[in-house]
């Protein structure tokens, strides 16, 4: 079992920053990869970005790469994910999602949320414009 606990959301003004921090707890050593999802009212969750925990690969969605950074700190178990430069379109819930792996080693992380182990109970975050 993995426990995440996400926290950091709010609102902001476009334009603006937030930092999302995540802390892991529970099989930690299992973990393989830890991501962002985000939903936004009356949509489908989508990827936002990953990260993979041995190596600090990462992987971004289009609409958020320059923007975003995620990040890891592997001593506390967290992963942040700084906003800058945020956009209305990024008004949604944040979830925080850890992957366990398999016996295949990938070069970087997935965008898939099927696998995606665990989840968090998300964040809420609103850019107003």
């Amino acid at each position: 079992q993995v426990q995440l606990v996400e926290a950091g959301g709010g609102l902001v003004q476009a334009g603006g920053s937030l930092r999302l921090s995540c802390a892991a707890s529970g099989r930690i050593s299992s973990l393989y990869a830890l991501a962002w999802f985000r939903q936004a009212p009356g949509k489908e969750r989508e990827f936002a970005a990953a990260i993979k925990r041995s190596s600090g690969r990462t992987r971004y969605v289009d609409s958020v790469e320059g923007r975003f950074t995620i990040s890891r700190d592997n001593a506390s178990n967290t992963v942040y994910l700084q906003m800058n430069s945020l956009k209305p379109e990024d008004t949604a819930d944040y979830y925080c999602a850890a992957d366990l792996g398999t016996t295949e080693d990938w070069p970087y992380p997935s965008s898939n949320s099927n696998e995606y182990d665990y989840w968090g109970q998300g964040t809420q975050v609103t850019v107003s414009s």
